[in-house]
């Protein structure tokens, strides 16, 4: 299986709105991620695999040296695979290229292995506001 990754690959909005839906179980909503990635974020990481969109992730950031992984998608039939791992170091050599000192992420307590064991991530404190 070759899959490809692609820094602010071009995308579908359909096609980010399913892989979503499913990944995070809730209904398919109608968001144009095209305009919020442009707008809000410093980039993001398209897989790929055979053409079709099998992983996302988005890279928000402030402006400066902290970049934000939000979002983190692979299809249901791609999952174990390495697809996330793979999305999630494209997202960080990007955010370093960009001069980034820091890539935050937060996740669910079940998500631990992934984050850490897979992709590197170091725990650490911080702090939720629900809103």
């Amino acid at each position: 299986m070759t899959i490809t990754y692609e820094w602010r690959g071009d995308f579908d909005n359909a096609a980010v709105n399913a892989l979503h839906a499913v990944g995070f179980d809730h209904r398919t909503s109608v968001v144009d991620w095209l305009a919020r990635v442009r707008g809000h974020s410093i980039g993001w990481v398209c897989a790929r695999k055979d053409g079709d969109l099998v992983g996302f992730v988005n890279v928000a950031w402030d402006g400066g040296v902290h970049a934000f992984i939000l979002d983190t998608v692979v299809a249901a039939n791609h999952r174990r695979s390495g697809i996330g791992a793979g999305l999630v170091a494209e997202a960080a050599r990007q955010a370093r290229t960009a001069k980034c000192a820091w890539l935050h992420v937060d996740f669910e307590d079940d998500l631990q292995p992934f984050y850490f064991d897979a992709c590197g991530f170091k725990p650490t404190t911080a702090g939720l506001l629900a809103l």
